[in-house]
């Protein structure tokens, strides 16, 4: 067995993958530059450091469990919902985070709420944070299920020690009294110390409806709009206006 062989052989037990992919690569580079050994220490630790820092990320964006669509990279700003370039920008430096503030997005239907919701998510989870990204119905079944499965209650120890969660479509359906009072109790527990992206396409004074309970909708409001910026989208469903067709276009 040659040196090579070996030294892969020995990352492989102690589970150094990054080494392990790049080595001969890193060989190469080091005898064609003729690198000395610092430098070339340096390399092998920094790229075993770079791929587990990836590994880390995807480890993350997989439990955020974010829509297949949400890289603001590609974000259309020729949307006109009210959300200039320039804001978008600031909300991607993510310095509320940092403030623990929440952020609402308040509009109709098809205006970008869910892709900007899952985009800031993203963001933030590749920036090292624990963000989460749930729809209003996954939470409120984990919060029904925690205290009977294991995954539920994963899942609820998991958020709980969230950075961020992006609560999306809230208040899309009408919510039982039970379930209600168990998303009062978990954003309550949580409000202080964790930030949240509010999705809705209806007003905060429509929500009493929704919950069936003033004073329940009240309380949940005061947490949430405990420093909290509310951002209004609007205009037409971006959906309908690029919405695909299975006819070919018919020449004149």
């Amino acid at each position: 067995m040659d040196k090579k062989q070996m030294i892969k052989q020995y990352c492989q037990q102690f589970k150094l993958g990054g080494i392990t992919h790049a080595l001969d690569q890193l060989i190469i580079q080091a005898e064609a530059n003729a690198i000395g050994y610092l430098d070339y220490t340096l390399r092998l630790l920094g790229t075993e450091a770079a791929h587990r820092e990836q590994n880390d990320v995807k480890k993350r964006l997989k439990a955020a469990q974010l829509p297949r669509s949400s890289d603001l990279g590609l974000y259309d700003y020729s949307l006109d919902n009210g959300l200039s370039k320039t804001r978008l920008n600031q909300l991607r430096e993510l310095n509320w985070l940092d403030q623990v503030y929440n952020i609402i997005l308040m509009g109709p239907s098809g205006t970008g709420k869910t892709f900007l919701a899952a985009g800031l998510c993203a963001d933030a989870v590749q920036k090292g944070y624990k963000a989460y990204f749930r729809t209003m119905e996954e939470l409120i079944n984990m919060l029904k299920m925690k205290d009977f499965t294991r995954s539920a209650m994963a899942d609820y120890k998991r958020l709980s020690k969230a950075s961020l969660i992006v609560i999306d479509d809230i208040m899309l359906f009408p919510v039982e009294k039970n379930q209600a009072v168990s998303l009062f109790n978990f954003i309550n527990n949580l409000y202080e110390k964790t930030s949240f992206i509010i999705t809705t396409n209806k007003k905060p004074t429509e929500w009493a409806t929704m919950l069936n309970d003033e004073v329940l909708a009240t309380a949940l409001l005061d947490r949430l709009l405990y420093q909290c910026e509310i951002i209004n989208l609007s205009g037409k469903s971006y959906r309908l206006k690029n919405r695909k067709t299975i006819f070919e276009p018919i020449e004149n």
